[in-house]
């Protein structure tokens, strides 16, 4: 986008069912829009309340909030991919329509960015009302996904960020469909550092990230940036190859001393076979996940595709 541009700044808010943050939302959205020339591009994806309509009335009433309607829930990361698309400024932001990810928060984002910084991510150096075990699974798992990767992905932080324009470029052309918008974003370098916070809880309504979500959005994340499960799975078949060899071994030299190998009975026998299938099955499970997105990857279809107010229109194709 040329510097020349007057928007500075684009606000990317995905929404699926948050019409009782709405009104907060916007308030909160408008103060920094008075702040910043900008844009608040909202994403809806495939509500099934009153959020598109209300959506519609907000962008009617004040031009500089736009809305680009998928024509289904389509998932978190993907409306993310849709807003990027959408959006115009030389700074980006993304964040989420719960209020975890405080507005309040974007000019210190704005900030490091103007000190010459393309990626500014929010740290979480603490969640407010969050159960210990969720805290305890969040710290674990990204370690483990950093580990995993060989990628210097920050810990603790999720989609809340500010990336510049020449960023979110790269991401939109980036062709693959299963994305995790966190991982590229430290996949694609440039200078970058982090603003610490305290996420608040949701303002309103239910939590939409359940469980399954979250650790689909996890098992994403290895599986997409890391070849670790593969390699996993060549490590189990190594070690079952190298026991039953030891096994082996044990078994003739028994036969040769004239003793009986092993104890008699099933238990052993039934373990072994156990063990092996769960082995395979396990290996099995990984080469399918990443066969599952490389099926994905080869049908091209679009990653979303938006509703034109006079009825459904495919933007995936050339946009994505």
């Amino acid at each position: 986008m040329p510097e020349t541009s007057p928007v500075e700044l684009s606000l990317v808010v995905p929404l699926y069912n948050e019409e009782e943050n709405l009104a907060e939302l916007r308030a909160r959205l408008g103060v920094l829009l008075e702040q910043y020339p900008g844009e608040a591009v909202l994403v809806d994806d495939g509500s099934r309340d009153r959020t598109p309509g209300w959506l519609d009335d907000l962008a009617a009433a004040d031009p500089r909030f736009r809305v680009v309607h998928l024509s289904r829930n389509f998932g978190h990361q993907a409306a993310l991919a849709a807003g990027l698309r959408h959006s115009r400024g030389r700074a980006v932001v993304v964040m989420d329509a719960d209020l975890q990810d405080p507005p309040e928060l974007v000019p210190q984002l704005i900030a490091r960015w103007r000190e010459g910084f393309e990626v500014v991510y929010a740290r979480r150096a603490g969640r407010e009302r969050e159960g210990v075990a969720k805290r305890l699974l969040a710290w674990a798992y990204y370690r483990l996904l950093r580990r995993l990767v060989g990628l210097d992905l920050p810990a603790d932080t999720g989609d809340f960020c500010l990336m510049d324009r020449q960023v979110v470029d790269l991401l939109n052309a980036m062709p693959e469909r299963n994305r995790y918008i966190r991982g590229l974003r430290a996949w694609v370098g440039f200078r970058q550092t982090a603003v610490e916070f305290v996420r608040p809880p949701r303002h309103a309504g239910t939590v939409k990230y359940t469980f399954r979500r979250s650790l689909s959005l996890a098992v994403n994340g290895i599986i997409s940036l890391s070849k670790a499960p593969l390699r996993l799975a060549t490590y189990f078949g190594f070690l079952v190859s190298l026991a039953s060899f030891v096994l082996a071994l044990v078994y003739l030299v028994q036969r040769l001393r004239g003793h009986e190998a092993f104890v008699k009975g099933w238990a052993s026998t039934v373990i072994i076979m156990l063990f092996l299938g769960g082995v395979q099955l396990l290996t099995i499970g990984i080469i399918g996940e990443y066969l599952s997105r490389i099926y994905d990857e080869v049908k091209q279809r679009p990653l979303y595709v938006v509703r034109a107010p006079d009825g459904p229109r495919d933007h995936g194709a050339d946009e994505v």
